[in-house]
Formats: C-alpha cells, structure tokens, sequence
C-alpha cells in the first residue's frame, strides 16, 4: 500500500524538482559570470551592503591586537626613556668631573708657577676637609710628618699666603688660615713701606690692620706683603688687600680692613713652604775636545 502525506500538506513541486531547478540556475550563474562576467555589479553591491557588517566583525580582534601593540610601544617607550635619563645623568656627571678636572689642572699650573718663583722648597698638598671646630679656621692637609711637614711652616697658594701649618700628624697637617682669629701676621705695605701686623678675626672673614696711626700712609687698595721680620714667612708673599678704612675722633687708631688675596674657598691645593732653600743650579758642563774643535776659529 503506498503511503503518500494528505493533500492539505502538499506544498509545490517535490524536492527533486526544486533541486533540478536550483541547480540548472546555479550552473547558468556560473556560466554568465565566468563567460560574460554578468554578476561583477552585484557582486560590488552585495560587497558594499556588507562591508559594515565585515567590519562589525573584525572591530573586537583588531582592538585586541591596537590595545596589545600600544601595551608594547608604551613599554618600549619607558624603557627607552630609562635609558635615555640613564645616559644623560652620566653624561651630566663625566661632564662636571671634566670641569673640575680642567679646574684642578689649571690650579696645578698656577701652582707650579708659584713654586718656580719661590726661593725655599716647597711640598704640595692637597685640603681634605675643613677643621670641626667652627669657632676656629683650620683645614686638614694630606702632608704630615712622614712628608717632612713641620709645625710653623708657611702655607701659601698660587696668589699668595694662605696660613701657617700648626698641627702636625704622621700623615696629615691642621693649617690655621690667616683669618684665624688667634693668627697674626707681619707685614709690609708695599707701596709705602710701612710696616704692621695684620691679624685674623675681622668680619666677613677679614684682616684687622692693628695699631696704626689715624695719619698712618695706608690708602685704599694697597697691598700688603710679608715683611719677613718674624722668620717664619720669607719676604715679599702677597698677604691682603685694603678693602676699608674708618677714623674715629673717640679712638687714636684708625680701623682697617683687609681682604685675604690668597684662600682655600676657591683653591683645593697648597704649598706648604719648608726652611730648605733651593740646591744651585749645576755648573755648565765642560766642553768635548770635540766641541773645542769646532768653537776654535779657523786662521
């Protein structure tokens, strides 16, 4: 008995036929777009209404990957701001101690010039650092008694005299400057001639002129010089320059004021002059016979 569904769910052609049909359309589609490329204008409408939807799509996948490579150029970027402050501090730093170095070079120069025009021979030394104390004016030397330092020994830099050597340890000195307040110092005007005592304590890290005359010959700007009476500081250093002058009607001395010419704020290195003077330069070597030979005019 052939079973067939009722009438009532009979809808059109059987499904044979509608996939006979569908493929004879399929088949002619691909003929006309292959042959005569008759689809290509539907092909960029369907292209153009899906477009938006395509990117739709891809707009999750390409914020992933957008947000991964900003996480790794960020990265990057830090790190090469690391180096790049890394380098430019080191840089800074070779650039000061280049500075100070050239600094300390042309110190040096100066120093070995102010050496070549000293009658005694001299050590130098280099300022470690500055005495506790703070009611005093002391630094510590790298010189001390192992170098042949002494105490009493003139300090001096490149512009003039410094102070006096007044403690001594096997490997290091205490150097009192002459703005000590318990450092005194004799003295020469140099323009006039006359002679003082110029003593520490003064303000602003100044020289007293002690005891002079209100009629005394000391002018503003005079250099005053080491007179060498006291047998400790040789003749002629510079010392101090006049910066003011007061005369009062209550007092019979006159108040002067004098600026160190020589100091350790601007200075690192010292010389620390020793009582032994200078060995004579060798005499002239006596000439070959060759020599003879040639300076012997020819008759």
């Amino acid at each position: 008995m052939e079973y067939s569904p009722p009438p009532f769910f009979k809808q059109g052609p059987s499904a044979r036929a509608r996939l006979i049909f569908f493929s004879v359309i399929a088949i002619t589609l691909l003929v006309a777009d292959a042959r005569f490329n008759a689809l290509a204008t539907i092909r960029k409408v369907l292209g153009t209404a899906l477009y938006p939807v395509q990117r739709g799509v891809l707009l999750p996948g390409d914020w992933v990957s957008d947000a991964g490579r900003y996480l790794t150029s960020l990265r990057g970027i830090q790190h090469e701001n690391e180096d790049l402050l890394r380098e430019k501090t080191e840089l800074a730093a070779r650039g000061l101690l280049a500075d100070q170095l050239k600094a300390e070079n042309a110190q040096l120069r100066q120093l070995l010039e102010a050496r070549g025009r000293q009658q005694s021979k001299s050590i130098a030394a280099e300022i470690l650092y500055e005495a506790r104390d703070p009611s005093t004016r002391r630094v510590v030397v790298d010189r001390g008694s192992s170098d042949g330092i002494t105490a009493g020994l003139p300090v001096i830099d490149d512009a003039g005299v410094v102070g006096q050597v007044t403690r001594v340890f096997p490997f290091m000195s205490e150097v009192t400057l002459l703005t000590d307040k318990a450092q005194v110092i004799p003295v020469e005007n140099l323009r006039s001639g006359l002679r003082s005592v110029a003593s520490g304590g003064g303000e602003g890290g100044l020289l007293y002129l002690r005891f002079m005359a209100a009629n005394a010959d000391i002018k503003m700007g005079d250099t005053l010089v080491t007179s060498g009476i006291d047998g400790i500081y040789p003749p002629g250093l510079p010392v101090a320059r006049v910066v003011k002058i007061e005369h009062s009607a209550a007092y019979s001395f006159a108040q002067i004021l004098c600026a160190p010419i020589g100091g350790v704020d601007r200075n690192r290195y010292l010389l620390v002059l020793t009582p032994e003077p200078l060995p004579p330069p060798p005499p002239p070597a006596e000439p070959t016979p060759e020599q003879r030979r040639i300076r012997r005019p020819e008759h």
